[in-house]
């Protein structure tokens, strides 16, 4: 089966930053990108994709204090805490609550926080989506071009699942093992579902399964999209994608380009991503109910001036 597929060439893959580019699509001041896919009659059509009112998590638990800085107070009562008797005296008198709070710090970008991309994160020849500069990131106070907060109302569309170690009869495909877009299609038939305009895609490596039964897997070594993908997603119209690892098959198969789906999707399509999604519950929920389209919700925080942010996508049945 591999033999026949077409694997583009890495000249193939360096004309994708061309060929595939939505650089002035939607106008040179667009930091959208292909979150202008989703329409209000993309969300409306969501909407009827909830057909059981069940919903489940798409993202991992994020584990303290191994993945971020973590100091929590408890103050058992509010009133002895510094700084109360500066406070009114309705605060002071009332001795019987009490609070506590985090401070926390985080890196989310990386092979295990779920956290969405938006189009600064990565550059090309020094530049960012719909050709800005890579000089708009700024060390103090961020990024002036295509942050997260473009998105802050909000994504909300269908999301469908395409579950390829279900179509390949695998517990999980091994590391460095890619998706086809014979793989895409295959599941499509198989799971009685088509991709359309506006969709988040899910991709299901089973990944997830093995990080749940063996832990987290060290090195950068994983299956994931191959670039040969690229092209499929543009021509669906495709609004948003994820997957159960970082999204790039590595090895990429491409020595002068490392992750070629970050790079292509985020610089010249536009297309944000969610990495490390743990999509075991969403697949067990969608064989139980053989439904494999869903509401999707992500709402990033609102973090000013960041190419991402940690998020717990919401799938709705």
């Amino acid at each position: 089966m591999t033999a026949e597929r077409h694997v583009p060439t890495q000249d193939d893959v360096l004309g994708y930053f061309d060929t595939l580019s939505n650089w002035g699509r939607w106008g040179n001041d667009d930091e959208l990108g292909t979150l202008n896919h989703i329409t209000d009659d993309v969300r409306l059509a969501a909407a009827r994709a909830v057909r059981h009112g069940r919903s489940v998590s798409c993202a991992w638990e994020v584990a303290v204090p191994e993945e971020m800085e973590r100091s929590t107070t408890a103050c058992p009562c509010a009133a002895d805490m510094p700084g109360a008797e500066n406070m009114p005296s309705a605060f002071h008198n009332d001795r019987r609550w009490g609070f506590s709070n985090e401070r926390l710090g985080i890196l989310f970008h990386g092979n295990t926080i779920t956290h969405l991309d938006s189009p600064c994160h990565i550059f090309w020849d020094g530049k960012m989506y719909n050709g800005r500069s890579h000089s708009l990131v700024d060390a103090a106070t961020g990024s002036a071009w295509a942050a997260v907060t473009a998105a802050a109302n909000g994504i909300s569309t269908r999301g469908v699942l395409l579950d390829i170690a279900k179509v390949r009869d695998v517990a999980w495909l091994e590391p460095g093992q890619g998706v086809y877009p014979e793989d895409l299609e295959q599941a499509e038939r198989l799971q009685g579902v088509r991709v359309q305009s506006g969709d988040a895609v899910l991709l299901r490596t089973g990944y997830g399964r093995a990080r749940h039964e063996t832990g987290p897997a060290g090195g950068i070594t994983q299956a994931g999209w191959h670039a040969s993908c690229l092209p499929w997603l543009r021509e669906r119209e495709v609004a948003l994608i994820g997957a159960d690892t970082p999204q790039d098959v590595q090895p990429s198969g491409y020595d002068g380009v490392l992750m070629p789906v970050h790079a292509v999707s985020l610089v010249a399509m536009g297309l944000w991503l969610l990495d490390n999604c743990d999509l075991e519950a969403c697949a067990s929920t969608a064989t139980e109910l053989g439904q494999w389209d869903f509401h999707l919700t992500v709402a990033p925080v609102r973090l000013a001036g960041t190419s991402g942010s940690p998020v717990n996508p919401i799938a709705t049945f």
